[in-house]
């Protein structure tokens, strides 16, 4: 293969909703460009870009697959991204990796959610877009309908380069107001006539190019002087200046295509290899030290590790961007993140499954190599002395938990491994070994993306396993000060136990004072704070104590087994065996044995003290509230505001944006567990939400009542 240089580079994001045709696109991209010589299927299941089983299994895409194609004398690097929201991870960081996103609609329905989340992304992250209205031959494909739709939601930068004489079955021909030409199929696609315009198309197709003119005039000044002077450009100066309206985002050109025939794929081909951005038309990205590192085959090498597959017969296989300089294969790099060294043995050009291995790869470009002994997903490999470092890609909260255990506990260890290297493959999968749960709490973007995960487990690694509902992380606190002390007394021969401690707890308030006094019935109980910890609590919150003994009654060298036997209840409330937080206690008397008084006596008396007061302090259960958008068609919004304040939300706001309507909620999480099937089936997968830490706050009675039953059982169970 030629080595291509960085000039001669072209990178694309191929993105779009789940059904919008983007793997057949794919294939009939390879196809044009003669690296396949017969395009594949999804239902004969032989697509060069799914795979991998699961996705012969469901389908549909999982996991984006990198292909390459050399067109017009240009490397083209492609990411075929999975449409379906629960993998947008492989979108985010495929448009993290390329220059330009081609957006695929399908013409019968128009503009989704998943479209308008994908294009979202693509504006935070400054990148060109181009649109394909894809399915024009389908029964209910409407052009005109959804480009009305497009610019009401992505604005009048919306500008056709096609439209079709014909929708639906019927589609065998457009206009290409770029070139002033029309293109037409026979019934199986492929090959195009090109023709004139005729003239009873003339008129709308000067209209549309006279658009197209004045959007390319727009982004550069002497065009735009050119322009005015001579009323036209060339078709040079259009492509250069559609080229900097991408660049800008000042422009989003429109092709109509048909995947599946085989119809307008080469032209809008020829566009990628013509006019879209090479890697050094596009701002560079930026380091961790916030500087710009310009991709410069001439500079210091750098890549960046951005996906893991893990391939039978071949293992991982780890793919990577050349961020600065060349590579070549044999090289030895440091990884920066993570303090090891590496030797690239040999590097490859992917498409799909086919590797072809190669001799150099250049600044801007996209490859993959094997066999490495200590790279994660996210690093950065340098030559020695480069100190670059990239962490750009910043992927959305999970909306999806369940607790996962195989079905026999001796393969807890093999399970780990397993999820550990599938975060690899997809971070959106986070894994969380939780101590206070008890659970190891996998969370996801959705349910279908964690049966996903269940799929390839239990087919792929033969390893069968349960999912379950997971636990909520309550919290216990006060609400009042109370009093309680507590003996700990054992005697068994020989030296026996001995500790009482004497307390007052309080609910705790960042800022307020110590009182000197407590009031307790007719008692009154002074304090005289000698000593004072404040411990932070890993899980929120704190725990203040305060050493308020006079006269010796407990010697110091036993208060730290006492604040050990505080944390112990502070760490398993006394109410639900959840964590507590913002308690503070004052230690004020208690008695101690010249013989049978240690450590373990004192934690015990504090540890049930505690506890003792705890339950008298008014206690309350809080529970995690989290902050939820949810982006909802209008006809739909009625079922979902019901379906919310069913799930005990307290709606925030309702707004309008781009054509759908947005809830702002706070819900809690205990109600947000099988939400994302509840939404998908309430608006037909039309929907989509995310949902963000808030706070805690006090469950309602009824709810307290519940918790506190459950626990009493499952402790009597015991």
């Amino acid at each position: 293969m030629k080595v291509y240089q960085t000039n001669e580079i072209k990178n694309i994001a191929l993105l779009g909703s789940k059904g919008s045709g983007k793997t057949t696109l794919a294939e009939a991209m390879l196809y044009e460009c003669g690296v396949i010589k017969r395009r594949g299927t999804i239902e004969a299941k032989n697509t060069v870009c799914d795979y991998f089983p699961v996705e012969k299994e469901y389908g549909y895409s999982v996991f984006s697959t990198v292909f390459y194609a050399e067109f017009l004398g240009k490397k083209l690097n492609v990411i075929d991204c999975p449409g379906a929201d629960d993998f947008v991870g492989n979108a985010i960081t495929a448009l993290n990796m390329t220059d330009t996103g081609v957006i695929l609609i399908d013409s019968q329905y128009g503009v989704e959610v998943g479209t308008q989340n994908i294009f979202r992304t693509t504006a935070s992250l400054k990148k060109p877009v181009i649109f394909a209205l894809n399915q024009l031959d389908g029964e209910k494909a409407d052009y005109d309908n959804v480009i009305e739709q497009m610019r009401e939601i992505f604005g009048p930068k919306v500008t056709p380069i096609q439209y079709p004489l014909a929708c639906g079955p019927n589609f065998n021909a457009m206009i290409d107001v770029l070139l002033m030409k029309k293109y037409s199929w026979g019934p199986d696609g492929g090959v195009p006539t090109i023709e004139e315009i005729p003239e009873s198309e003339m008129e709308r197709a000067k209209e549309l190019h006279q658009q197209l003119v004045e959007a390319a005039a727009e982004n550069d000044e002497t065009l735009m002087e050119k322009f005015f002077d001579q009323g036209h450009l060339s078709e040079d100066e259009m492509r250069e200046g559609i080229r900097k309206g991408l660049v800008d985002r000042s422009i989003f050109p429109v092709f109509c295509v048909s995947a599946l025939k085989d119809m307008g794929v080469r032209r809008m081909m020829e566009f990628l290899g013509n006019v879209v951005p090479f890697v050094n038309d596009m701002p560079a990205p930026v380091d961790t030290q916030g500087n710009d590192i310009a991709p410069d085959a001439n500079g210091p090498l750098s890549i960046f590790m951005f996906k893991t597959t893990v391939e039978p017969h071949i293992g991982e296989v780890q793919y990577f961007k050349v961020m600065s300089g060349t590579l070549t294969p044999g090289v030895d790099l440091d990884n920066i993140t993570r303090g090891t060294k590496e030797r690239i043995a040999q590097i490859y050009c992917v498409c799909g499954q086919i590797k072809t291995q190669v001799d150099k790869l250049c600044a801007g470009d996209i490859g993959a190599t094997v066999k490495l002994k200590d790279v994660r997903t996210g690093n950065t490999l340098n030559e020695k002395g480069c100190e670059i470092a990239f962490d750009f890609i910043k992927y959305p909260a999970p909306k999806y938990q369940r607790a996962i255990r195989p079905v026999t506990e001796s393969d807890a260890e093999k399970l780990s491994a397993i999820l550990s290297r599938m975060h690899e493959e997809d971070p959106t999968w986070e894994i969380v070994q939780s101590k206070e749960l008890k659970q190891t709490i996998l969370s996801g973007q959705g349910e279908f993306h964690l049966r996903t995960l269940k799929w390839r487990v239990e087919n792929n690694d033969k390893l069968p396993i349960i999912f379950e509902e997971p636990k909520i992380p309550y919290r216990e606190t006060i609400t009042k000060a109370a009093r309680a002390d507590y003996r700990h007394k054992k005697q068994s021969g020989g030296a026996g136990q001995f500790g009482e401690v004497h307390l007052i707890i309080e609910p705790y308030v960042e800022g307020s004072p110590v009182p000197d006094t407590y009031k307790f019935g007719n008692q009154e109980f002074k304090m005289s704070v000698r000593d004072t910890q404040e411990i932070p609590l890993s899980w929120g919150g704190k725990l203040v104590v305060h050493n308020c003994i006079v006269g010796g009654a407990i010697d110091a060298r036993f208060i730290p087994a006492i604040v050990k036997g505080l944390m112990d209840r502070m760490e398993q409330g006394p109410l639900t065996g959840s964590y507590a937080r913002d308690v503070r206690v004052c230690i004020y008397d208690g008695k101690m044995h010249p013989v049978d008084s240690n450590e373990i006596s004192f934690r015990l008396a504090g540890r049930n003290a505690f506890s003792e007061a705890f339950r008298n302090a008014n206690p309350k259960v809080l529970e995690p509230i989290y902050d939820v958008e949810v982006m909802v068609p209008s006809d739909v919004m009625g079922d979902v505001m019901s379906d919310l304040q069913g799930r005990r939300a307290i709606i925030m706001g309702m707004s309008s944006e781009n054509g759908f309507e947005k809830i702002s909620a706070k819900v809690p999480l205990k109600e947000m567990s099988s939400y994302s099937t509840a939404l998908s089936s309430i608006t037909g997968g039309r929907s989509s939400f995310t949902m963000k830490f808030a706070s805690y706050e006090l469950v309602p009675g009824d709810v307290q009542e519940k918790l506190l039953k459950e626990y009493a059982e499952q402790n009597t169970e015991e």
